[in-house]
């Protein structure tokens, strides 16, 4: 049975969101009292964060270096987490453009049948299998391959890919803070990442960018949203970004009105109106919580700060995100949804590469007719306020954050907790976390802090002061 999480409706929220002021606050149902964008009152900047933030990937402009490639043929790549959705498609890509990209080292989960037909196609000198005790079911499936790569099980392994010395850029497609250990040891050995794991910034940001810089290592976005606005701020002069403006298609839910929001199920979360996707980033496009995410990321990769940067409902999806200039300009880069688009650039920047009519379909707006836009709701998705006060905050609270989602969206799924619950497991677990805040974590206190944010999460619906959700 799902436990309902919110608090009777006298109880005011908690000090993770607290406001210094007495204005009457708008309410969910059930009494969940949610402040509207006054982010300044937020815990995010009342907290002694000593620490300088950290450089940015990208200073509100990308400007490629001079002379900086270092490879003869096609460019040399390491694909980690090569078998999920990013590396599946970048092997695509690859495939497509022989003479512009080769393998050099694949790393995979668990889908050994997968990873032995990759293997076989794109003949990579290294592949690593995270769960070693399928090692000897992937030489059996590689018995028959004239061309047998060295094999290197275990964690360890998809290091190796990850620096492996051929690889020029690391695609990172492995899923959550698993993905933070081989992206740093890629970083350390020079090579330039392509971006597809949002823990890299969102958690470790504060350790990643330094180590970024020191190295002199380029991250490249490889999401949608961020590609859009790294594509937008090619050649800007120094200081021109003005504002960023991430758009979203606002999910299953944009339609609803918030008192409906108390009956809303796991199967009506599901539900997104323009594509099919994982039930994680499903419920997360719900929430919204991947935008806000999303600000965070933008925050670490182009220096912007948390009051520049804007959500903005976009239900057609067509335009990726955009960027404001000083003069007040707006830049936007359009494209039909296709991640393999923001990935192709990832590998060609600063190139662009020809792509056949065939296979990647050219936008056409006036079959579209029309693209609309609204101010997303502070009510309907609390997790806008959450995650700007967790990016004010910086250190370790943003990959708690990300990671007490992660396990709220988990027990959603479960039927653990009902869906307003998901922000409440996710403020509670933030507001604990205040006590214990990193400002400049190292690698080891951002992992410690992920795990430990899974954990308490978990531990709130065996809470006693928990209600079961009305049937």
């Amino acid at each position: 049975m799902a436990l309902n999480l919110l608090p009777p409706a006298e109880i005011k929220l908690i000090s993770f969101l607290d406001s210094t002021k007495s204005t009457r606050l708008p309410k969910l149902p059930g009494g969940f009292v949610l402040k509207r964008k006054d982010y300044g009152a937020t815990f995010g900047r009342r907290v002694n964060c000593s620490a300088q933030p950290p450089p940015p990937a990208w200073p509100g402009r990308a400007v490629p270096e001079l002379g900086r490639k270092t490879w003869d043929g096609p460019k040399p790549l390491s694909v980690v987490g090569s078998t999920g959705s990013i590396g599946t498609q970048t092997l695509d890509i690859v495939a497509e453009n022989p003479d512009k990209f080769r393998i050099v080292a694949l790393a995979a989960g668990s889908n050994v049948t997968l990873l032995a037909d990759q293997v076989k196609t794109f003949k990579p000198q290294l592949v690593a299998v995270r769960n070693e005790a399928l090692v000897n079911e992937l030489k059996e499936a590689l018995a028959d391959c004239e061309h047998k790569p060295e094999i290197i099980p275990g964690e360890q392994g998809v290091i190796e890919v990850a620096r492996h010395p051929e690889a020029v850029t690391v695609v990172t497609g492995i899923v959550g803070c698993a993905g933070l250990k081989p992206t740093v040891a890629a970083i350390e050995a020079g090579k330039d990442i392509a971006l597809a794991n949002k823990e890299t910034l969102i958690a470790g940001g504060p350790f990643v960018l330094p180590l970024a810089h020191k190295h002199n290592v380029k991250i490249l976005p490889a999401d949608s949203e961020h590609s859009a606005i790294f594509q937008c701020i090619q050649g800007l002069p120094e200081g021109a970004l003005r504002r960023i403006l991430l758009t979203a298609s606002g999910g299953a839910f944009r339609d609803w009105p918030v008192d409906k929001l108390k009956e809303a199920k796991v199967s009506d979360a599901l539900k997104h109106p323009n594509w099919n996707m994982g039930k994680k980033i499903t419920v997360d496009s719900a929430t919204l919580f991947n935008k806000g995410l999303e600000v965070i990321e933008a925050h670490y990769l182009f220096g912007a700060e948390y009051d520049d940067i804007e959500i903005i409902i976009h239900p057609q999806s067509i335009i990726h995100s955009m960027v404001e200039t000083q003069d007040s300009s707006v830049l936007a880069q359009l494209g039909w949804p296709d991640m393999r688009l923001p990935i192709l650039y990832t590998l060609s920047w600063p190139d662009r590469i020809y792509c056949s009519e065939i296979t990647w379909p050219r936008l056409d707006l006036c079959k579209l007719g029309s693209l609309t836009f609204k101010t997303p709701d502070n009510v309907k998705y609390p997790s806008m306020d959450l995650a700007y006060a967790a990016g004010r905050a910086g250190g370790t609270m943003t990959g708690v954050l990300s990671a007490a989602n992660e396990k709220a969206v988990e027990m959603f799924i479960d039927e653990k907790i009902g869906y307003l619950d998901i922000f409440k497991v996710v403020e509670l677990t933030c507001d604990k976390h205040q006590a214990e805040l990193v400002t400049s974590p190292s690698l080891e206190e951002i992992v410690h802090y992920d795990l430990w944010a899974r954990d308490y999460a978990a531990s709130l619906h065996h809470s006693s002061s928990l209600m079961p959700v009305p049937a």
